[in-house]
């Protein structure tokens, strides 16, 4: 692996490693958390739906919202009409940590989706301990087997999975985990760069019956309606709504586009919580 991406992740397989020796108490603790808000029952609707991310800095954008109140931001997004919460949770590169999660569930009701590099079971168990309804898994940064293993897990413990892929390459590889959603992100991991165009034929591919998410580069409802067209169900905005000064008014622009659908259905995995 090249490029910027090899860093990051050398950065979360160390922080992965941190953890395994508390695997079987973090398990413990899993199980016994309290049953998260469900994260299907956000998607159900007519209009493309909006997922807001409480997001502070990032290694492309640097800072972004550096004092930000994870409550508040929270707070303001739902308010607006976003109807589930992305949490970064990783503080090297984004000013994340877990205790946002703890924060934001507080806050809402909503379902939330922890955002990190996951790469070990242990922050499956993470998640779910902190409130997590969801949790993302990045195809470029796992081996095939890892992704299985670790889709298999989250299922397990009722975490739903957002598989996030960039190009059609990617996508076979997400499919055959069942995932609960596919994230077709603008951004190259390697080098950062953003192609909101080169996303539409991965759109357009994601089986017809499954959650297609755009993400990176959307700023305004003229991108969502765009994105619509290619089939997006939902968006996963962060910067630009992040670091508006009304961040209630920055989600409620990108709200009301209606979900266009994808007119070629693939024969894709059964779909699970």
């Amino acid at each position: 692996m090249t490029g910027r991406l090899s860093g990051i992740l050398a950065a979360a397989r160390a922080r992965a490693a941190a953890l395994r020796p508390r695997r079987a108490a973090l398990r413990r603790e899993a199980a016994a958390a309290p049953e998260p808000p469900r994260w299907d029952a956000a998607f159900g609707g007519t209009e493309v739906a909006v997922i807001g991310e409480v997001k502070r800095r990032s290694p492309s954008t640097g800072a972004i919202a550096e004092q930000l109140s994870p409550a508040a931001h929270a707070r303001a997004y739902v308010s607006g009409g976003a109807v589930a919460i992305s949490v970064l949770t990783d503080e090297l590169h984004f000013g994340g940590a877990l205790g946002d999660l703890d924060r934001v569930r507080r806050a809402v009701t909503v379902p939330l989706l922890r955002k990190d590099f996951i790469l070990d079971e242990a922050q499956l168990y993470e998640a779910r301990i902190h409130g997590a309804s969801a949790v993302l898994l990045i195809v470029r940064a796992l081996e095939a087997a890892a992704l299985r293993e670790l889709a298999a897990s989250a299922r397990e413990l009722g975490l739903a999975r957002l598989v996030e892929v960039h190009g059609p390459d990617q996508l076979d590889r997400a499919l055959e985990v069942a995932p609960d959603a596919v994230g077709v992100n603008a951004r190259d991991l390697d080098t950062f760069a953003v192609d909101v165009d080169g996303i539409e034929p991965v759109l357009r591919a994601v089986p017809a019956e499954m959650i297609a998410v755009a993400e990176s580069g959307l700023a305004s409802r003229a991108d969502v309606e765009r994105v619509a067209g290619w089939g997006a169900d939902a968006v996963l905005v962060g910067t630009a709504i992040a670091a508006s000064a009304d961040p209630a008014a920055a989600v409620r622009r990108l709200t009301g586009v209606p979900r266009v659908g994808r007119r070629i259905a693939r024969v894709g995995p059964e779909r699970h919580r």
